[in-house]
């Protein structure tokens, strides 16, 4: 099989590629800028995914992952979200292309208003009405996301909306990678996942600490000021509001779906602060 992975520099991007390839098939990484490629795969394209002419030839499988995770001045939402994988999907078709496989969100439907989810959303329901064979993934966050709780820990203190009791299960790239290569291999059309441990909000707070050795110091906010903060967010500059908006608004819920993988959150938070303690003035993965 040949696959063209769209977004393939990003965070689950590179496992994509990185487990595509054992598995037999023909990776094509779909790339900004081929200098700052890193990625596992058998060619990589240097070309923009607004203008993806003439790249689909002979690709049996496009997986797209491509969309913006923090939002800056540069293209918004619609321009990427949506615009850029309808480009693709447009040019997989011409290209008779035999399956578009897209990662979305869980819950998307209870978090319309919310700009990053609403593209998505959108995207996803221009290719359900499309004829191209369709693979959805719909995932529940992933381990990368959890990194801001171990970064207040390392700060001596989390910070919660609500009680902490929420409960999520997110998903380590690799994992997810393995759900998705699966699903599309299957011909599923729409797959839910998340990773092997449903957490609360609380309990990955203590685990972030544990893994710092540090003793537990979580405060809990009253949850009318992740509500408030909503309401003022919409007028803030949208490199700062459309993260905030998803963060906060997924915050606010449960986020549990099938349980799939084998990396736990917990080894992550271990493994970062290992780094961390060994490379003090390296960035956090």
């Amino acid at each position: 099989m040949t696959v063209l992975v769209a977004g393939a520099t990003g965070y689950l991007g590179r496992f994509l590629c990185a487990e595509d390839a054992p598995r037999g098939h023909h990776v094509t990484a779909l790339v900004r800028d081929a200098a700052r490629a890193d990625v596992f795969a058998d060619l990589t394209v240097e070309a923009e995914a607004t203008r993806p002419e003439g790249i689909m030839d002979g690709k049996d499988l496009v997986v797209s992952s491509l969309g913006i995770t923090r939002q800056t001045d540069g293209p918004g939402y619609r321009q990427v979200d949506v615009q850029a994988n309808l480009n693709l999907l447009r040019e997989a078709a011409a290209a008779s292309v035999k399956r578009f496989a897209y990662v979305h969100v869980l819950h998307a439907e209870a978090m319309a208003g919310v700009p990053l989810v609403d593209a998505k959303a959108a995207f996803v329901d221009a290719l359900r009405a499309s004829d191209m064979p369709a693979t959805v993934i719909a995932p529940t966050g992933y381990f990368s996301d959890m990194g801001e709780i171990l970064v207040m820990a390392r700060n001596g203190r989390v910070w919660l909306f609500g009680d902490g009791t929420r409960r999520l299960n997110p998903i380590h790239g690799a994992d997810l990678a393995v759900a998705v290569a699966d699903a599309t291999e299957t011909g599923r059309g729409w797959a839910e996942v998340g990773g092997p441990d449903a957490m609360t909000q609380d309990e990955i707070a203590r685990a972030a600490f544990a893994a710092l050795g540090a003793e537990p110091r979580i405060t809990h906010m009253p949850d009318v000021l992740r509500r408030t903060a909503l309401a003022v967010l919409p007028i803030l500059p949208r490199r700062i509001g459309g993260p905030a908006r998803f963060f906060l608004t997924a915050s606010g819920r449960d986020m549990v779906a099938p349980r799939f993988g084998t990396r736990c959150l917990s080894d992550h938070f271990a493994t970062l602060a290992a780094e961390a303690a060994h490379n003090p003035s390296g960035e956090q993965k």
